[in-house]
């Protein structure tokens, strides 16, 4: 496995096979990636529990957990915090704010984990960053996200991007910049250019696909 900046405090890949490691977590023990085995991942960090824009974050990743759902997608949170702590916040917000969290919470209270997925904050040690990491079916990492503690993430980003890796996978093709509404091509994806000159001199408009040159051709799905 390839570490940026390193094995000490660096982190897995994009490409990387996410790695083997048993976590405690507000479900009980839980082995990764294997306890989701066939299935897609999203496995997000937050600086920690009972903090203003962590309790919104899981507040609104909960509410989308039907799309995630519909998309063969689970849901696991990590923070440095104990297990007890995570008990104790998810139940203030099922009592204050009426949502109750369904996904587990890893509780990495010795911070190995986060130290193992490069979470740690560079200059707040005790803290996690905001990371984000998707994780395929084949226990492999799609999509690797990284916030600063200020900035609350967008749950509807992620839905896109899992959408968009998903559509990627099943008709292998690529998608323009704000899929499904790009201002120019609407919800059409890219066809993947041509591998050779001679694949390129005889690309055509055709079979649903329209080229504005050889190296740019899209279609409707």
């Amino acid at each position: 496995m390839s570490y940026h900046m390193g094995d000490k405090g660096g982190f897995p890949l994009i490409g990387d096979k996410f790695p083997s490691m048993e976590v405690k977590t507000t479900h009980g023990m839980v082995k990764l990636p294997d306890a989701y085995s066939g299935k897609w991942l999203v496995l997000f960090s937050h600086p920690g529990d009972f903090t203003p824009v962590c309790t919104t974050e899981f507040v609104a990743f909960q509410k989308m957990r039907s799309d995630f759902d519909k998309l063969n997608c689970e849901l696991i949170g990590l923070s440095v915090d104990q297990v007890f702590a995570h008990m104790k916040w998810t139940q203030w917000i099922k009592e204050n704010l009426k949502v109750e969290i369904t996904f587990p919470i890893i509780a990495d209270d010795l911070g190995k984990v986060a130290m193992r997925l490069g979470m740690i904050h560079p200059g707040k040690g005790a803290n996690t960053v905001r990371a984000v990491f998707i994780i395929d079916p084949e226990a492999t990492i799609r999509l690797i996200l990284f916030y600063p503690q200020e900035i609350g993430r967008n749950m509807g980003e992620i839905i896109r991007a899992l959408e968009a890796l998903q559509v990627v996978d099943k008709n292998k093709v690529a998608t323009p910049a704000n899929w499904p509404n790009n201002d120019f091509l609407g919800d059409q994806v890219i066809v993947p250019p041509p591998a050779d000159e001679k694949a390129a001199a005889g690309r055509k408009t055709g079979g649903g696909m329209v080229c504005e040159d050889w190296w740019f051709c899209h279609k409707k799905l």
